[in-house]
């Protein structure tokens, strides 16, 4: 069932989309009243989330498009087919990514190149090539898919840890930029804890699910996991004109973690 547009007449582009916060942010965004298009290189599962978003919405507000977003070409056409199939972009959001274990001795340079290439640089390129797009539909708001492994770090988690960092402080000098330029955009990050999707089991690795998911909870004063739809409603806000002077800012999705 539709809910309150709050972002009613908003075009938001979701990378990532597939699955996990992606799929659930594309949702989230739609069911408030948007216009989403998903995009993500695995393109038979975006489609799959793009068709069930069309059937429980009861029209066509949900577009899907192949995606790699390392790739300048790719980005080139994902932000021109938003401007066909949506009639322009004022929301990107730029979820994709991956995650890698693994401390500065575990990894090799092309892994750690491969990490900042999907985490870091596709929200570099996302974020430059869509800005005379949102320009032209201001207001407009980027939001990055950042993490609280951007803020805190650890040992095993050099390159994920490095990438995302870059993406918190990428974010603010883009909403810097957009405020001295005088455009109506603005950026922000949101840096989520433990979130129950799919990345989740490349963090568990080979050890048992039941005994790693309770190590995770026993980090988060809240006492559970988070569930995507925390993330999602957090897009839903930085989407909306309801953030109009929110720039700049990291949202913390953490239980509490940061706190202790």
């Amino acid at each position: 069932m539709k809910s309150v547009e709050r972002v009613g007449g908003k075009r938001a582009l979701i990378t990532g989309a597939a699955q996990g916060l992606g799929a659930a942010t594309a949702l989230m965004l739609a069911r408030h009243g948007a216009k989403v298009l998903l995009t993500d290189i695995n393109e038979a599962g975006v489609h799959v989330v793009a068709d069930s978003i069309n059937a429980e919405l009861g029209g066509t507000v949900a577009w899907a498009l192949r995606h790699d977003v390392t790739s300048v070409e790719d980005w080139t056409s994902a932000v021109g087919y938003a401007r066909e199939c949506m009639g322009g972009l004022s929301v990107l959001v730029n979820n994709a990514g991956l995650v890698l274990t693994g401390s500065i001795e575990d990894i090799g340079l092309d892994q750690w190149q491969h990490v900042m290439r999907v985490n870091a640089d596709s929200v570099f390129l996302g974020s430059k090539i869509a800005l005379p797009y949102l320009r032209d539909a201001a207001p407009a708001s980027i939001i990055n898919v950042s993490s609280m492994a951007g803020l805190m770090a650890s040992p095993k988690l050099a390159a994920y840890n490095a990438s995302k960092a870059a993406v918190w402080l990428l974010t603010k000098s883009v909403a810097l930029l957009a405020a001295e330029r005088g455009w109506d955009i603005r950026c922000n990050s949101v840096h989520p804890t433990f979130i129950r999707t799919p990345m989740l089991d490349t963090l568990r690795g080979g050890r048992d699910e039941a005994a790693m998911l309770e190590k995770l909870v026993r980090q988060v004063p809240l006492g559970r996991l988070g569930e995507p739809d925390d993330v999602a409603y957090a897009v839903l806000y930085l989407a909306s004109d309801e953030s109009r002077f929110v720039t700049a800012s990291e949202f913390k999705i953490d239980g509490g973690i940061s706190a202790k």
